[in-house]
């Protein structure tokens, strides 16, 4: 359970990280629009979930809101060091090391702020792999997306959905469902528990 998760009550769940709880719509006012039911037992075969079990749902909502939580830690880690020594190292060459009288000392900073980018480029990488290529959390974002989409579907139609409900965006990238892949297999991040959270 993540910090923003700790004080949501026994039906609400966090809908963007850092933001305001939401309290999840019951799957019978989901079900209450014929298209959207027809959408949810669909998806349900494709993507192995039921997107009307109120339980199953909210466990999703938890662990997608989980996911996001790392996949932006993981991106901070690496990425906020990666932008400030690449900004350095461009800043210094610019003001100082190109004025440099010596050709060699010049290629000697090169080498090194080269060997230094690359290294962080390869962790920030490494990284992002492991958090957005990992397959379980893939299943989890498609089925987040579709629940999403769903929703949407019912809300069209007529059902009593907040606006943007379940508050957060699709997922452009890494949400692929892999049938292959099942709930409870390890996933291959090292660290990962059944549900792909390291």
């Amino acid at each position: 359970m993540t910090h923003d998760e700790q004080n949501v009550g026994p039906r609400q769940f966090v809908g963007r990280r850092g933001g305001d709880t939401a309290t999840l719509v019951d799957g019978s006012v989901i079900a209450g629009v014929p298209e959207a039911k027809r959408a949810a037992e669909e998806a349900g075969r494709e993507l192995r979930f039921d997107f009307l079990d109120d339980e199953a749902v909210l466990d999703l909502l938890h662990r997608r809101h989980a996911d996001e939580e790392e996949m932006f830690s993981a991106g901070f880690k690496h990425g906020v060091p990666l932008a400030l020594v690449g900004f350095g190292a461009v800043v210094y060459w610019g003001g100082v090391a190109q004025y440099w009288e010596t050709p060699t000392s010049r290629n000697a900073y090169l080498a090194v702020a080269a060997a230094v980018l690359v290294t962080q480029i390869f962790f920030f990488v490494r990284s992002a792999i492991r958090v957005w290529g990992d397959p379980v959390r893939q299943n989890l974002r498609a089925r987040a997306a579709k629940y999403r989409e769903i929703a949407h579907i019912a809300r069209r139609g007529g059902a009593e959905i907040p606006a943007h409900y379940p508050h957060y965006g699709p997922y452009p990238f890494a949400a692929t469902f892999r049938p292959d892949v099942h709930d409870r297999e390890q996933s291959r991040s090292k660290g990962a528990d059944d549900h792909g959270n390291g």
